[in-house]
């Protein structure tokens, strides 16, 4: 067998490496009692589409679907056709970590953006939309924003406003790829429903497993409409789950007693902490404002094996040596002072 090192039982590496919270894993026990009809038509997915409702409001429809990458593809497709173009950041989930998922299963073209610290701007979208009509050109339908964004940054209320104005006056929709959507809104101190369908939102892949549930994502579309073909969309994308109940069980005790706002705000809290600890270290920058439960930090080139000796995180920007440290529910104080006396030493040399 090969030997494991002993590292610490948490890393900051990302939220998805965090563990299921307690009162998930008591929702799944409590949902595996007898039998209940397969494929979501059971008592368990209506009362996990109840919460969506109350958070989100009536007139929405909500679909479980098994990952992240399977959410955006399918909320995607639910306002696309195959001859439409996507604008999108060009560091968004959907274009640089999604195998080409996106493009080959909606058959649109994505259009990279530039970024201001991760975000797109509406002046990036206005550049982006020309060819309408032009049978040559891809047809714009669609602004796609990653909220909070793949640099821990998060769109203030009034610029999500400004590209869903944009996006409608346009004939086009907004989609978010909410993977943290649950921070964004707690960083915020909005509600889901005032982070999302207040603003303009047409689609919401809205994440849970980076904010403590086993496994599962959901789709949430606005517009009851746009679910038309759904369904079928699903099945064919391979995302229907036939025992539905333990994915939307994790759901409905996620949005549960605040369990969202308590699970996201705390990881808020830790990445600020971290923050705080890190910039005391003399030759580490942080690089972008910390807005939800990411820190993003220029380090020397040489402490980067030092670290991961101890600990396991990603490079962000190879060249630039910019890594990224994500904090999770379950990350606590005495973790984060713990890896900042290693980063201290190891930037010492």
């Amino acid at each position: 067998m090969p030997t494991v090192p002993t590292q610490p039982t948490r890393n900051f590496a990302s939220d998805n490496n965090a563990g299921v919270h307690p009162e998930i894993l008591e929702a799944i026990v409590r949902a595996n009692q007898g039998h209940v009809v397969a494929y979501g038509d059971d008592p368990y997915t209506r009362s996990a589409v109840k919460k969506f409702e109350e958070h989100f409001g009536r007139d929405i429809a909500v679909f479980f679907t098994f990952n992240g990458t399977g959410a955006n593809v399918l909320g995607l497709q639910a306002l696309t056709r195959p001859f439409h173009s996507v604008l999108c950041s060009a560091y968004a989930h959907i274009y640089s970590d999604e195998c080409g998922a996106p493009e080959k299963h909606t058959g649109c073209k994505l259009i990279p953006l530039p970024h201001q610290d991760g975000k797109i701007t509406l002046d990036s979208v206005r550049h982006a939309y020309h060819g309408i009509g032009d049978e040559h050109h891809s047809q714009p339908r669609v602004i796609s924003i990653t909220q909070s964004t793949e640099m821990g940054t998060v769109y203030q209320p009034e610029e999500i406003q400004a590209l869903a104005r944009f996006a409608h006056e346009h004939g086009m929709f907004l989609h978010v790829d909410g993977a943290r959507i649950a921070n964004a809104a707690a960083s915020l101190g909005q509600t889901l429903r005032e982070a999302t369908r207040d603003l303009g939102v047409d689609a919401l892949s809205f994440g849970g497993t980076k904010n403590g549930i086993l496994g599962g994502e959901a789709v949430v579309l606005f517009q009851s409409v746009l679910s038309q073909d759904f369904l079928y969309l699903r099945k064919q994308s391979m995302q229907l789950a036939s025992k539905m109940r333990f994915i939307a069980a994790q759901f409905e005790a996620l949005l549960t007693n605040g369990l969202w706002l308590r699970s996201a705000g705390h990881a808020n809290r830790m990445a600020g902490l971290l923050e705080k600890e890190i910039s005391r270290i003399p030759g580490v920058k942080i690089v972008w404002k910390v807005e939800a439960n990411g820190v993003f930090a220029q380090i020397p080139r040489h402490s980067i094996e030092k670290i991961k000796q101890h600990y396991f995180f990603y490079m962000w920007m190879e060249e630039e040596s910019i890594v990224r440290w994500m904090c999770s529910f379950d990350t606590t104080e005495d973790d984060i002072r713990k890896f900042a006396r290693v980063v201290a030493e190891a930037v010492k040399g």
